[in-house]
């Protein structure tokens, strides 16, 4: 439903064959060195050679990010050539080599799982991680082979739960808010909302290499999805103009922060941070706000609408409610009904929730610390 690092991050957490891990070492940066009384001419050359292995590593990283966009580029091209059925049992296969390999991302995984399912123990855990990985790859799949299908095939395989209530609440002209999680296949949401006439709108974070981001937002639009990506000046502003005058909708995956900004919410029992966006413009813009979860159903992709989130009685609205009394609260708790939203689905599907990430608070480190 919406989008965001998972298109760029997936060699680093999956292993893709072919494909090579983005950036280097936290020790292979070169910094400036500090003032001491070393000779003139010893100091020079100290500066001229860090100065060529600052250019080297430079060179390094970005080589390394062409052979990652090469290497997406030719698995991109290669995916879509492939027989249906060999194409997705060549995706399982990958996800189960790397569920088998044990590697940080799935060990990740199962401690998330473990807090959906706390009564699972350890085999039911690694059953749940291993199936989480193959739905996480058939996406991948889906995403690679999604520019090939027809609309037909989009809206024929995929299926919205409360679609009524999406119509209803788009017939009131003020746009729609979803905020969702990284479930099912987003891109195949999207997809469907744009081929039926309810054009979609989402944020997605801007990674390296910007060859392959810049490739991704380009399927994503050619889908008819339009993409704004993270950090874009003025992209809340752009995102309430489109709610307002477009009746657009606007869906924003809400189950992690990627900023300093998030919102503290119980999630699971413990705390986590939840971006406020979706809250920050159902109050500015009047929009309704809902949330939505995804899985796959067979051959079906499914999104489920869940019921409206009503605005706390006194909460302040309008342009101008960033500054009225009240603001921050009413994002708050606005907040906290979506986490306890996304909560409901997620426990229903932990299979299809693909988080490889650190998300709770006490996963992460401490502020300033290492690590």
């Amino acid at each position: 439903m919406a989008f965001h690092d998972a298109a760029v991050t997936l060699p680093t957490q999956v292993g893709l064959p072919g494909a090579i891990p983005v950036g280097l070492p936290a020790d292979s940066t070169v910094s400036a060195p500090a003032t001491t009384s070393t000779l003139p001419s010893q100091s020079g050359a100290r500066w001229k050679r860090r100065g060529l292995l600052g250019a080297a590593a430079a060179k390094r990283q970005d080589a390394a990010e062409m052979a990652a966009y090469l290497g997406y580029a030719a698995a991109w091209s290669a995916v879509r050539k492939l027989p249906e059925r060999r194409a997705y049992q060549l995706f399982e296969t990958f996800a189960d080599r790397t569920w088998a390999k044990r590697g940080p991302s799935i060990i990740q995984l199962e401690k998330n799982l473990a807090r959906v399912c706390p009564d699972a123990d350890a085999d039911q855990l690694a059953a749940l991680s291993k199936e989480s990985m193959r739905n996480y790859l058939r996406y991948w799949c889906d995403a690679f082979r999604m520019p090939d299908w027809t609309r037909e095939r989009t809206v024929d395989t995929f299926r919205c739960e409360n679609v009524e209530l999406v119509d209803e609440l788009l017939a009131e002209g003020r746009g729609l808010v979803i905020a969702t999680t990284h479930m099912g296949n987003y891109d195949h949401t999207g997809a469907w909302a744009a081929a039926t006439g309810r054009p979609l709108s989402s944020v997605a974070e801007r990674l390296k290499p910007t060859r392959l981001f810049d490739r991704f937002v380009s399927y994503r639009e050619e889908l008819g999805i339009r993409v704004y990506p993270h950090g874009t000046p003025g992209v809340l502003d752009s995102l309430a103009t489109e709610l307002r005058e477009q009746n657009r909708v606007v869906a924003l995956i809400s189950d992690r922060d990627m900023s300093s900004y998030g919102v503290p919410v119980t999630f699971f029992g413990h705390t986590a941070k939840f971006p406020p966006g979706p809250a920050k413009l159902a109050l500015r813009t009047g929009a309704p706000l809902v949330t939505a979860t995804l899985w796959y159903d067979g051959p079906t992709a499914v999104v489920h609408i869940a019921p409206q989130i009503a605005l706390p009685p006194d909460a302040p609205t309008g342009e101008d409610c960033a500054s009225q009394p009240g603001y921050t609260t009413a994002v708050a708790e606005i907040t906290a009904r979506i986490a306890s939203e996304l909560e409901v689905g997620i426990a229903a599907h932990p299979t299809h929730w693909h988080m490889l990430a650190k998300l709770w608070l006490d996963d992460l480190p401490a502020r300033g610390s290492e690590g």
